[in-house]
């Protein structure tokens, strides 16, 4: 049962502190759909997408306004589509035209982005993993709305570094590709290790092959909401400052699983995970590095923030997991420069550099 104070404190949450369901992912399974005919394989492609998810959107809004909760963004991930083409893409030619099929489909359903123009290679490459991420460049160019990843590691297998090779050229070839937009595809393109089956946030979004044919997948975000109460116990104890972080990550949690659950059950397609993220904004107070300063920082970066960072990491996915039995994803804090005013304010006062950057990288989600 929900109480009033909880009610409260959530409005509380939303209205002053930034708290927001970051996106509702659909994650669908298109192993289906691959065909040797390029073309056949492109029109069961567009088919599944536009025929699953054709009320997301509008079910997300619904939700949104019927509960007052912002759900910021409305997404589609699908099954890796280097497993998709294997069978009938020869040429990255052939991929750039998936790519603008799935650009179209994204369009069709009004998501903001779609995620799964990806392959995974942490231990080898096909010949259609290799096509797949040498058509990046070009498939980043000439569409709008989808995203493109590539994990080249894993803790278990190690790191490939061809695969890592071939992505400094890629990245570097996408800048170049996209230089009339301010090299926007490398906004939508991520190298990952260890990339998650199951991640709701772009652009590193999938849908793994051991999911279910479709699944609701949805992240929630609250910097502002854990800086706001580590601004009131001051002074505490470590004890007391990691019990806070908990009890906070776990109320934030709550809030996403209820979303997932009503859209689950609106559009008929099962509950997959809640990702718990701490994702910044350039918002004032919706920043991951103020909360590494509340910890007690002088700015990210300076000695000690590799500790707080895991520290922070660590109490926010014992909350999500004390309030939900489905935390998935990432689930950690987002450090990205461009992203969170406190990391700009950090770099610009000397405090942070590109090699705390890496650091601060091994022990996020």
């Amino acid at each position: 049962m929900i109480s009033i104070n909880e009610v409260l404190e959530t409005n509380k949450m939303v209205e002053e502190e930034t708290l927001d369901v970051r996106t509702i992912t659909m994650g669908i399974n298109l192993l289906e759909c691959a065909d040797k005919d390029l073309d056949a394989c492109c029109r069961k492609i567009y088919d599944k997408i536009t025929g699953l998810a054709r009320d997301l959107v509008s079910t997300g809004e619904d939700i949104s306004r019927e509960i007052g909760i912002p759900i910021v963004n409305k997404r589609v991930s699908i099954t890796p589509i280097s497993l998709v083409g294997g069978a009938c893409c020869r040429t990255t030619e052939d991929y750039v035209r998936v790519a603008q099929t799935l650009d179209k489909a994204a369009k069709e359903v009004g998501v903001n982005f779609l995620g799964g123009y990806s392959a995974v290679v942490s231990k080898g490459m096909t010949r259609s993993d290799e096509l797949l991420i040498r058509s990046i460049p070009r498939a980043m160019a000439c569409t709008e709305r989808i995203c493109s990843s590539v994990n080249v590691g894993s803790t278990k297998t190690g790191i490939n570094m061809d695969a890592v090779r071939l992505m400094g050229e890629v990245i570097l070839q996408t800048a170049e590709e996209t230089k009339g937009n301010d090299s926007l595809g490398c906004g939508k393109l991520v190298v990952l290790c260890n990339a998650p089956d199951d991640n709701p946030f772009m652009a590193g979004a999938f849908h793994g092959v051991s999911e279910a044919d479709a699944i609701i997948n949805v992240g929630v975000s609250g910097p502002g909401v854990v800086h706001h109460v580590l601004k009131g116990i001051r002074g505490a104890s470590f004890e007391v400052l990691c019990e806070t972080i908990k009890r906070t990550a776990f109320k934030i949690t709550r809030v996403g699983q209820y979303v997932a659950q009503e859209a689950s059950r609106r559009l008929g397609i099962p509950f997959g995970i809640i990702d718990l993220s701490l994702a910044p904004t350039p918002a004032v107070g919706d920043s991951v590095a103020d909360i590494l300063r509340e910890i007690g920082l002088e700015h990210a970066g300076a000695p000690g923030t590799t500790a707080a960072l895991a520290l922070l990491n660590d109490q926010v996915k014992k909350g999500g997991v004390m309030a939900s039995s489905y935390v998935g994803g990432l689930s950690g804090a987002f450090i990205p420069v461009s992203e969170d005013q406190g990391m700009i304010d950090a770099v610009q006062a000397g405090a942070l550099t590109l090699e705390k950057l890496e650091a601060m990288t091994c022990v996020c989600s």
